[in-house]
């Protein structure tokens, strides 16, 4: 009996702790993301892919393994990492994201800024990069 009542109170004392440290921890603060600056040249990029389909799901797949740890499966910036990151991400739902220019987004994703990693050399081949912007495209 005595043990068991040991068990049980070492067991709440710990509970309780825990308790106690959690309360402590709050979740980060993150600022909003400035607006993008993209260059001209990018701005009027043709997708030469647009409208072509990805049969082999390429886009997909490169969204699952180099996206969704930060974008979330559906694009919603819910990923795994997200709440980890200093600014908060954006919906690649969002109207505004998905009224750009297939050549915005192509910068934006690929070249970069801040927390987000330039992919030139995890993606080199264009065509994949391409695949991958008409894949977000899917998720309005």
């Amino acid at each position: 009996m005595k043990k068991t009542f040991r068990n049980l109170l070492g067991s709440a004392v710990v509970i309780m702790t825990s308790v106690v440290l959690f309360s402590f921890v709050a979740p980060q603060d993150q600022k909003a993301s400035a607006p993008w600056v993209v260059p001209a040249n990018y701005k009027s990029m043709v997708n030469p892919q647009k409208g072509k389909g990805d049969p082999e799901n390429v886009g997909k797949m490169l969204y699952a393994k180099h996206c969704k740890s930060c974008h979330g499966g559906a694009g919603l910036g819910d990923g795994a990492k997200a709440s980890s990151m200093k600014t908060k991400i954006n919906s690649l739902k969002d109207g505004k994201f998905q009224a750009q220019t297939d050549g915005e987004i192509y910068f934006e994703s690929f070249i970069g800024r801040d927390e987000m990693p330039n992919f030139e050399k995890k993606i080199p081949a264009v065509e994949d990069r391409w695949a991958l912007v008409n894949y977000m495209r899917t998720l309005k």
